[in-house]
C-alpha cells in the first residue's frame, strides 16, 4: 500500500539510477578539483565529463566478481571512459563518494520532508481557526476535567509541527556535509582543496574532521528528527482514535462513498488510517535506533552501519513522507460534530466546574482542605448518579455560608474557562 501511494519525488530519489548518478557527480567533481591542481589535464577532465556514464545491470555484473559496489562502479564508468578512466577514483576511498552522495540524497528528501510539514501546518491552522471557538471538554486521564476548544487542540498540534519544521530544517543543516579525506580522513593521498571544491560545488560543507566516513552522530539527530515528527502524527493519530470511539464521537475521519470498515460487520466506520499512522511511527523510532547504534564503530571504520542505512535512509525518508501526505488528507476532511461536543460537556451534571467553586470558597476565606472536602463531597454525590452538581451544592448548608445563589451561578459560567482563548491563539499564529 505505501508503496502505490509514495510520491514519484521521494521514491526517484532513491532510485538505484539516482543513487549512482549522484556517486557520478562526486567523482567527476573531483576530476575537476584534481585539474584545478593541475595533477589532471583539463582535457582529460572534459572527456571524462563526455563520456562518463554506466548501465546499473553493467555494475551489478561487475559487482558479482569483485564483491564491491564502489570499484564494480568505478569500473563500469571507466569501460566507457576509456584511456582517461584512469584518472577516475585518484586518492579516494569509497565511503568518500558513498558518504558525500548520500547526504546529497539526505538533502534532496529534506527538501520534500519540509515542504510536506509545512503544508500539513497551513491544513491544521486553517482547522484551529474553523474551530477556534467549537466549545468540548478537554480530559485528564481519559476523564472530564474543564472545558475548551477544539481549536486549540488544533493549534496545540500546529505548534508541535513549528517545532518539528525547526527540528527538520536543523537536521538538513547537520547533514548536509561531505567528505573527500581518503582511507582514514588524513589527507594523505588527496589535499583538503579537493573536499572543499567538492563539497562547493555539492552545496555541501566540509567536515570539520572525519575518519573514513562522516561520523554517525549526524545521521542519528537526523533519523532520530524523522522520528520525532512521526510521533507528532502518531499522538495526532491517537487523538483523533480516540474521539472517534462510539462512546464519544466527537470527530472522525472521512468515509468516503463505496469504502468499507469491516468485512463482518456493514456498520463499521474505522479510523483506519490513524492506526495505520501509529504502526508506522513504531517503525521510524526502530530505524532512529539502529541509527543511535550506528554510531560507534571499530577504530576509523567498519561497514556494520552500511547495510543499516541502506535500508533506514529510503524507509524512513518515504515513510515519513507518505505519512504527512496521509495526515494532510486526514485533517483537512475531518469530520468534526460540536453538537455532539456540546452533549458530552455535560454528562458530567456540571461537574467539571468543581474547581471554579472550590477557588470561589477559598476566596471567601475557607481553607483549601475544608473547602475541597465540601466540593468533593457533593461531587462525588453526582459522580454515583444523584442529582445535579448546582442542585447539590446549593442545598448544601456550608456551601449557603458563603456563596449566595448567584454567586454560585457565576461558577457555571462556561466562558469563564475560554476568556483567553484569544490570547492563546495570538500566541501560537501570530497573526497568521
Amino acid at each position: 500500500m505505501i508503496e502505490r501511494y509514495t510520491l514519484p519525488q521521494m521514491g526517484k530519489i532513491w532510485e538505484r539510477e539516482n543513487l549512482f548518478n549522484a556517486w557520478l557527480k562526486i567523482e567527476i567533481w573531483s576530476c575537476e578539483a584534481w585539474a584545478q591542481l593541475g595533477r589532471i589535464p583539463q582535457g582529460a577532465v572534459e572527456e571524462i565529463k563526455r563520456k562518463a556514464r554506466f548501465t546499473v545491470s553493467r555494475i551489478d555484473e561487475i559487482e558479482q566478481e569483485v564483491k564491491h559496489d564502489v570499484i564494480a562502479f568505478v569500473t563500469a564508468v571507466a569501460e566507457n571512459v576509456g584511456e582517461m578512466g584512469h584518472y577516475l577514483h585518484m586518492g579516494l576511498t569509497s565511503s568518500d563518494v558513498l558518504d558525500s552522495s548520500l547526504a546529497l540524497l539526505l538533502v534532496e528528501a529534506t527538501d520534500i520532508l519540509l515542504q510536506d510539514v509545512k503544508e500539513l501546518m497551513d491544513i491544521l491552522a486553517q482547522k484551529a481557526h474553523e474551530h477556534k471557538s467549537t466549545v468540548m471538554i478537554g480530559r485528564s486521564h481519559g476523564i472530564h476535567a474543564e472545558p475548551i476548544t477544539f481549536g486549540l487542540k488544533l493549534a496545540l498540534w500546529y505548534e508541535e509541527m513549528k517545532r518539528n519544521l525547526q527540528r527538520l530544517e536543523k537536521a538538513k543543516e547537520t547533514i548536509a556535509v561531505g567528505k573527500i579525506s581518503g582511507a582514514v580522513g588524513t589527507f594523505a593521498n588527496v589535499p583538503p582543496e579537493i573536499e572543499a571544491y567538492v563539497c562547493k560545488k555539492a552545496g555541501l560543507k566540509p567536515a570539520p574532521l572525519s575518519t573514513q566516513i562522516i561520523q554517525r552522530d549526524r545521521h542519528a539527530e537526523f533519523f532520530s528528527t524523522l522520528a520525532i515528527i512521526g510521533a507528532g502524527i502518531e499522538k495526532m493519530a491517537v487523538e483523533i482514535r480516540h474521539l472517534q470511539r462510539t462512546e464519544v464521537l466527537e470527530a472522525e475521519e472521512v468515509f468516503t462513498k463505496g469504502q468499507k470498515g469491516s468485512s463482518a460487520m456493514p456498520h463499521k466506520r474505522n479510523p483506519v488510517v490513524s492506526e495505520q499512522m501509529c504502526g508506522l511511527a513504531r517503525l521510524l523510532r526502530s530505524n532512529a535506533m539502529a541509527s543511535l547504534e550506528n554510531v560507534a564503530l571499530w577504530h576509523e571504520r567498519d561497514i556494520s552501519h552500511s547495510s543499516v542505512e541502506r535500508i533506514i535512509a529510503p524507509d524512513s525518508t518515504i515513510l515519513l513522507n507518505y505519512m504527512l501526505n496521509k495526515m494532510k488528507k486526514l485533517i483537512k476532511n475531518l469530520l468534526v460534530y460540536p453538537e455532539r461536543m456540546k452533549k458530552n460537556l455535560w454528562l458530567t451534571k456540571g461537574l467539571i466546574f468543581s474547581q471554579r467553586v472550590l477557588l470561589e470558597l477559598i476566596a471567601k476565606g475557607i481553607s483549601r482542605e475544608d473547602a475541597y472536602q465540601v466540593v468533593q463531597r457533593n461531587a462525588m454525590k453526582t459522580w454515583q448518579g444523584e442529582e445535579e452538581f448546582f442542585d447539590l451544592l446549593q442545598k448544601d448548608s456550608d456551601i449557603q455560608k458563603y456563596l449566595s445563589k448567584e454567586e454560585l451561578s457565576a461558577c457555571f459560567d462556561l466562558s469563564y474557562h475560554l476568556k483567553y482563548v484569544d490570547t492563546l491563539f495570538d500566541r501560537v499564529f501570530k497573526g497568521k
